[in-house]
């Protein structure tokens, strides 16, 4: 049965009008869904005929809260269980702004970098749009408070998702839903050139942000596995066709990691590389994972390696730490829970 958290008001629509009943009803149901009402028996202004017909045809799935964690910091990590008993990790956090939520996109992941936990049992499915939206929901019944920003960085890469994740966009900003703004949006990618190229075509105003990590495509190879299907110039050029398509400023992830790919030199490669561009490094601290043995750089270099970024023009921050005495980096507590559970 299909969980009507997948359908968009038009698609709703079309639903009331093929089984005989008015299209308007389908703003009634957004109205209650949206606003905490998750049985059709409580959608008391709607026939009990026309009710019956939802349930014969949907149900109102959200996924259960299977375990949580809050951090030192506020920041909580939620496994979740979906209808087909798979877990997902979404994270909540909380800034003097508002709660951003972390969500995920597939149930694991195929493109196995190697510094991330989430793809290390590889790829199980996609998540479909209403499961990446109720994520979203959850996270703003856990804090009863307004979500304002998500970000599509946790486990699983988003564009191997794409029409899922496309449709997730439209229905978390319709304004007959979560009506969260295209702006407060971040899509993360470890560089699926291909589908930069088609979300450039999609005329959204989300960010985009590209996890690069390496200025050289040899070491890149070592750690990111689709750096066999496209090379940094690729990368580059496809960023460059966002940024000229959209309008939008662009975000590079760069994860620093000790001794590999922090220094001066690899800081001053990588200014050129971005030469130009309208775009924003994000220097990110590497999260220690038991199976790895990379070691996050030292304050020291991270400062260095951001001096010389923005001496050569380069709009640079270095990420924020959250949550990390609770693994609150991809992957880590769902992977955890299944190799204590197994």
């Amino acid at each position: 049965m299909k969980n009507i958290f997948d359908l968009s008001l038009n698609e709703l629509k079309t639903w009331f009008k093929d089984n005989g009943e008015k299209p308007f009803r389908a703003s009634q149901v957004f109205d209650y869904l949206y606003n905490n009402v998750y049985t059709f028996d409580e959608m008391l202004n709607i026939n009990v005929k026309a009710r019956e017909k939802l349930k014969d045809s949907f149900n109102i799935f959200l996924p259960e809260i299977l375990d949580s964690k809050k951090a030192k910091d506020g920041t909580v990590k939620m496994l979740l269980l979906l209808e087909d008993k798979n877990i997902i990790e979404t994270v909540i956090m909380k800034y003097s702004y508002g709660y951003s939520v972390c969500v995920s996109s597939q149930v694991g992941c195929k493109r196995g970098c190697d510094f991330c936990a989430s793809t290390k049992g590889g790829l199980v499915r996609n998540l479909t749009s209403g499961e990446i939206l109720s994520q979203v929901i959850v996270a703003g019944n856990f804090v009863s408070d307004r979500i304002g920003n998500i970000v599509l960085m946790g486990s699983g890469e988003p564009l191997d998702n794409y029409d899922n994740v496309i449709k997730f966009i439209n229905l978390v900003t319709s304004e007959n839903g979560l009506n969260i703004s295209q702006r407060s949006i971040t899509l993360s990618t470890c560089g699926i050139v291909p589908k930069i190229y088609d979300l450039a075509k999609e005329n959204l105003k989300i960010t985009l942000a590209v996890s690069l990590h390496e200025v050289t495509d040899e070491k890149r190879k070592i750690i990111m596995p689709v750096a066999n299907l496209y090379t940094i110039n690729d990368i580059i050029k496809s960023i460059r066709y966002y940024i000229e398509k959209t309008g939008r400023r662009v975000s590079i992830e760069y994860a620093l990691v000790q001794n590999s790919n922090d220094s001066k030199e690899d800081a001053l490669k990588l200014s050129k590389l971005v030469k130009g561009l309208n775009i924003h490094v994000n220097l990110i601290p590497i999260n220690a994972i038991k199976e790895l043995i990379y070691i996050p750089s030292s304050h020291e270099d991270i400062e260095g390696f951001k001096k010389v970024l923005m001496d050569n023009g380069v709009e640079t921050t270095v990420r924020r730490e959250m949550g990390s005495d609770i693994d609150a980096a991809c992957g880590q507590l769902r992977r955890s829970y299944l190799e204590i559970n197994d």
